[in-house]
């Protein structure tokens, strides 16, 4: 299938195409926030995991998100499912475009969550009122393979599944 062949596969079916890149975006944002969520169970022994959703509703609300409210909370996990669905948006837009995401699934989704976490550490998050975290080498390392093993892979595999190989039997309208 050529470049352009895929462009315009993803142009005449654009309403599939959004729901295709919300359900992935939705996967990926149910499976990263429950890893965050037990990463933050083991590290901190057992604390309150609601923790993490008051602090991705920070990034917007600052110190207030940890007020007590449920509101907080329940617009962190808003926010998180808005942020992945938005990374699986852009996913899908670049990947009948770009042969190369096509080769291999499991390939570009690890790319893929590596650039999703430099994008969201080096660029999101600072530009957030979140409180700074210290960052090391092993809590980096865990953070980003969560993004490739929950984020970019889930996307991708999701993707291949909408713009399939040629000669692989699958389509849309066949998973």
């Amino acid at each position: 299938m050529s470049d352009s062949q895929s462009s315009q596969g993803a142009a005449s079916g654009s309403g599939g195409v959004l729901k295709a890149a919300a359900v992935a975006g939705l996967l990926a944002g149910t499976l990263d926030i429950v890893a965050a969520m037990i990463q933050f169970l083991i590290a901190t022994g057992g604390a309150n995991p609601v923790i993490v959703l008051q602090y991705i509703a920070s990034g917007v609300f600052g110190p207030l998100a940890f007020s007590g409210s449920i509101l907080y909370p329940c617009a962190g996990l808003l926010f998180h499912l808005v942020i992945a669905t938005s990374w699986a948006g852009l996913f899908f837009e670049v990947y009948p475009r770009i042969a190369l995401l096509r080769k291999s699934f499991v390939i570009s989704g690890i790319a893929y969550g590596v650039i999703v976490w430099l994008a969201m550490t080096k660029i999101v998050v600072p530009l957030s009122y979140v409180r700074p975290i210290q960052h090391t080498l092993g809590k980096d390392l865990v953070a980003v393979a969560i993004l490739m093993v929950c984020v970019g892979i889930p996307i991708a595999w999701r993707a291949s599944r909408r713009w399939p190989r040629e000669g692989s039997g699958h389509s849309a309208d066949n998973p």
